[in-house]
């Protein structure tokens, strides 16, 4: 029988990140986060940090360092492993400690899909505003509503999810200037409840018969069912570059 870390290693095997987001994508927004030489990086809610070890890795002159926080052991591990791989484990280091407990400033802070780490949407943005040093920036990503939710969509999802128009006008009105938008399209959101399923369900394949398999095959049919038939084209996402 396979050994019980095995099914927790594929949940996430076949994702790049825990967002939805191409590479072409990444590189605009890293492009438009515009990090400077020597800049530190932080990143809150920052998963196994993907994306933090590109910020800091591309201008390639070592000079950039980072910090990333989760609270998943796992993919604190996988950072770690990731940025040893690369040789930035000198520059970016990993810790486990949650994300609204974090105090230290930098001149670039992300927080992708993490809000609720501080309370919500209106709370992170506030919680950030402290944390971004002057005449620095923020890459932020949150979920929105492209379409008026059903009933069904609201409640898995949470009510407190806002329009677009109302996302923007809640981060211009606690003192961000937004830099940059965009958000994620439909195949970026396609390609991320795909591969966020593809680990466990090759899993599956492969372990049919373990004790396990039923449970998760009716966890997973799920989740498809409700991204296509409730979701999908609904929920958004939109990234943001802010400054102060």
């Amino acid at each position: 029988m396979p050994s019980a870390d095995d099914l927790a290693i594929a949940r996430y095997a076949r994702m790049r990140w825990n967002t939805p987001l191409s590479e072409s994508h990444a590189a605009l927004l890293l492009q438009r986060l515009d990090i400077p030489a020597g800049a530190h990086v932080m990143d809150l809610g920052c998963g196994w940090g993907e994306l933090l070890l590109r910020a800091v890795g591309a201008d390639g002159t070592g000079s950039r360092t980072g910090t990333g926080v989760d609270t998943d052991d796992a993919a604190l591990a996988r950072g770690r492993a990731l940025a040893a791989n690369r040789s930035l484990d000198k520059q970016v280091t990993f810790l486990k400690q949650e994300a609204a407990a974090w105090r230290e400033r930098a001149e670039r802070v992300m927080c992708i899909g993490a809000s609720h780490a501080f309370g919500g949407t209106r709370e992170a943005l506030r919680a950030l505003a402290d944390l971004v040093q002057p005449g620095g920036r923020l890459l932020f990503g949150e979920g929105f509503w492209e379409r008026p939710p059903t009933k069904e969509a609201t409640e898995i999802l949470g009510a407190e999810i806002m329009p677009l128009a109302d996302l923007v006008e809640h981060a211009r009105s606690l003192g961000w200037r937004v830099l940059h938008l965009s958000t994620a399209d439909q195949r970026e959101w396609d390609d991320f409840e795909s591969t966020w399923l593809a680990g466990r369900q090759e899993w599956l394949l492969h372990h049919p018969e373990d004790p396990r398999a039923a449970g998760l095959r009716d966890e997973l049919d799920a989740r498809l069912r409700e991204y296509v038939g409730v979701y999908r084209g609904v929920l958004g996402l939109a990234y943001f570059v802010l400054g102060r």
